[in-house]
């Protein structure tokens, strides 16, 4: 059942994910097709997948859809990284930026979720 009271990493992610489309629209400009595609699709599959999991079915589901979130949050560092290592493409390290404090909320949102699942109180 969702809540759509205020919840900062849906509206962190949804934010990244708005910023990424901008930049991703740069890279296309530029012709930097095939990176342009791939963090398109990660950077805006941690959002939908924070989104999707405040529909969970249950504390299980919960964990499983914010584990691939983090994955894509993984995997979208990835790229922003090999970015930053080529000259020719248009730099944007605001996005790492932005990036840091959204992996670091799903961890603890992870780890505060398993603890609940094996009985234990969440910090």
């Amino acid at each position: 059942m969702r809540n759509d009271k205020q919840n900062l990493i849906v509206e962190l992610t949804f934010q990244f994910a708005i910023k990424s489309v901008l930049y991703c629209e740069l890279l296309e400009m530029e012709r930097k097709y095939v990176i342009s595609r791939q963090l398109l699709k990660s950077s805006t599959s941690i959002g939908a997948n924070v989104r999707e999991a405040q529909n969970a079915e249950s504390k299980n589901d919960f964990i499983h859809k914010m584990k691939i979130a983090a994955k894509e949050s993984d995997e979208t560092r990835y790229w922003l990284e090999i970015i930053l290592e080529i000259p020719s493409y248009p730099q944007n390290t605001e996005l790492l930026d932005l990036l840091k404090p959204i992996e670091l909320i799903i961890n603890k949102i992870i780890s505060s979720s398993k603890k609940y699942v094996n009985g234990q109180k969440p910090s």
